[in-house]
């Protein structure tokens, strides 16, 4: 029972990250489940059953508070559900020895990605209101739908950067189609995984516990969208990615390292870590400062200027 809420718990934390930055629910999740010793293929199954019920309310709540762009989950989404089912039956036929520490290095490069992009990047608001095409969508769909059924996670990672670096889709709706088109690759991915592995290794105990929490956090995720600054929560989730996942690598029979190694490693990752999450909330509060001043410049000429205005040269205005 212990472990029941534990999962309910964690699956209900993934979901506020994933619904309110648009990625990381299955990495966290299976990075978690692998941590506690699952099998890779079993973990990534349960996460993706788990993932049918909260994509579909998170992609409704999503939808309620306007966040999705249909068109776009239509393009990317079916591309998506062939790259998961593809994925999951790869994954299905790789041995535990070997797909263990594969799954761990492809969730180390999910999250250094997610680290490093939101740490130092930030979202991109570049030219908005342009089409996505199709080009576009679909290569990306099928990509992102393979590596979120092999990693167990990545749907989000691989889709959420790719299409905020575009600048065409503004960062709330980016985030809500990407979590609605997660619903198709859900439902593909445990397809493949039933179809490969067989439902008996499937724990849907687990899979109902991570169910119970996704649901919960979901609506609320929806609407924490529009106020928790996605930079700051990227370098944090990033950070626990990266951490577990080294964790999995140095201990596997890949590698071994000693015991003084490994914990020098994660002084280095604990220390960068920090370091990003300062960063992050320095660099946010920054340019939403920049952001305020700009709106109060807008609205100071258009109620007829500024009194400062008056005082200011060409050389200094």
């Amino acid at each position: 029972m212990q472990k029941l809420i534990l999962l309910a718990l964690v699956g209900l934390g993934a979901q506020l990250v994933d619904g309110s930055l648009g990625m990381a629910y299955g990495v966290t999740s299976t990075t978690l489940l692998l941590a506690i010793g699952t099998n890779p293929a079993a973990a990534s199954a349960t996460v993706h059953l788990a993932e049918i019920g909260t994509t579909l309310v998170s992609g409704l709540s999503h939808w309620r508070f306007g966040n999705v762009d249909w068109k776009v989950v239509l393009k990317i989404g079916v591309p998506g559900a062939i790259g998961a089912f593809l994925g999951a039956v790869v994954l299905s036929g790789i041995s535990t020895e070997v797909a263990a520490p594969l799954m761990a290095v492809i969730l180390l490069t999910l999250g250094l990605y997610v680290f490093l992009r939101f740490t130092f990047q930030g979202l991109p608001k570049t030219q908005l209101g342009k089409p996505l095409r199709k080009r576009f969508l679909t290569p990306l769909g099928l990509i992102g739908g393979f590596v979120d059924a092999t990693g167990g996670g990545g749907w989000g990672p691989v889709g959420t950067p790719a299409i905020l670096a575009s600048g065409r889709l503004e960062p709330r709706k980016t985030i809500g189609s990407i979590d609605t088109s997660e619903f198709l690759v859900a439902v593909a991915a445990s397809i493949g995984f039933i179809w490969g592995i067989g439902s008996e290794n499937i724990d849907f105990g687990w899979a109902f516990a991570l169910l119970v929490g996704g649901v919960i956090a979901a609506p609320i995720a929806a609407w924490l969208v529009r106020h928790i600054p996605p930079r700051v929560l990227g370098a944090a989730v990033g950070g626990v990615i990266i951490l577990t996942n080294t964790r999995s690598l140095l201990r596997s029979d890949w590698i071994d390292a000693p015991d003084n190694v490994r914990y020098a490693f994660y002084g280095v990752i604990y220390a960068a870590w920090a370091a990003a999450i300062v960063y992050s909330v320095l660099q946010y509060r920054k340019h939403s400062s920049e952001d305020a001043e700009i709106i109060a410049e807008a609205e100071a000429i258009a109620a007829g200027g500024a009194p400062d205005d008056k005082d200011k040269t060409p050389a200094n205005a």
